[in-house]
């Protein structure tokens, strides 16, 4: 039973940390808890993806495809503080404005945007509205499902092949590194929510997915890890965003 309670626990607390839904249990916080809570990120994702799916599908209701996706991701952003979408950002000014590797990461530290991480958001929010509004209305849920869940696993992933890069006292959840168990278990999350959008689509749909959400996760890493040697917490965020992004780009580009 005790073991039960304390896995409710780092769970609730990936919920706290992903999120700014309410968790009305105080005492939470260990720093072993917060590691451990990375398993559990893909598993918020799907919950999060169910979420916005059910915004989508009701806004579809009343509005167009286009605006009812622009309402979904405005519900996202809500649910999550623009928690990764923030990091992305840090990331475009850190690897756009810093000629150097320690450069790079104070800009990062700055919680003000430049103009390389305002012209990043930008483009990235839009072509996740124009991406998803241009796949058939009723693959969307399960577009926005898979891709939440899968996302995250991918930033899991990121975490558990690099080395984090900040100094001691300034370390994420990640830092202390992906067990092995975790990792399998965040990745097997994200494939369940795959296998989602395959029997809602075709087999043919969720391998351009990944194929998307691959090249999304590649493509970001070779850029951090050429300029920092490794990862901070931000790099995560904009896994996670590339990833999604990929996701939405190869089914579309499929379609």
């Amino acid at each position: 039973m005790g073991r039960a309670r304390e896995e409710v626990a780092v769970f609730l607390l990936a919920v706290q940390f992903l999120t700014r839904c309410p968790i009305p249990f105080p005492d939470l916080y260990t720093e072993a808890r917060l590691t451990a809570a990375t398993r559990y990120y893909p598993l918020v994702g799907l919950l999060l993806g169910g979420a916005v799916g059910g915004a989508f599908w009701l806004a579809h209701l009343v509005f167009p495809v286009t605006l009812a996706v622009v309402l979904a991701t405005a519900a996202s952003l809500l649910a999550t503080g623009a928690f990764h979408e923030d990091g992305f950002a840090d990331v475009c000014d850190g690897l756009g404005g810093g000629p150097g590797r320690e450069q790079a990461l104070e800009i990062m530290r700055d919680s003000r945007l430049g103009t390389y991480g305002v012209a990043g958001l930008g483009l990235m929010l839009a072509a996740k509205v124009l991406a998803l509004g241009a796949a058939p209305a009723a693959t969307i849920p399960w577009l926005l499902v898979a891709a939440h869940a899968a996302s995250r696993a991918s930033a899991v992933l990121a975490a558990a092949g690099g080395d984090y890069v900040r100094e001691a006292g300034t370390a994420t959840p990640v830092a202390a590194g992906v067990a092995p168990g975790d990792l399998a278990l965040a990745l097997g999350v994200g494939a369940a929510a795959v296998g989602g959008l395959w029997l809602a689509s075709s087999p043919a749909v969720v391998v351009a997915g990944l194929a998307g959400l691959g090249a999304g996760h590649l493509v970001m890493r070779a850029l951090y890890e050429r300029k920092l040697g490794g990862y901070t917490g931000d790099c995560l965020g904009a896994v996670q965003q590339t990833s999604e992004i990929g996701l939405y780009l190869g089914v579309v580009a499929l379609l």
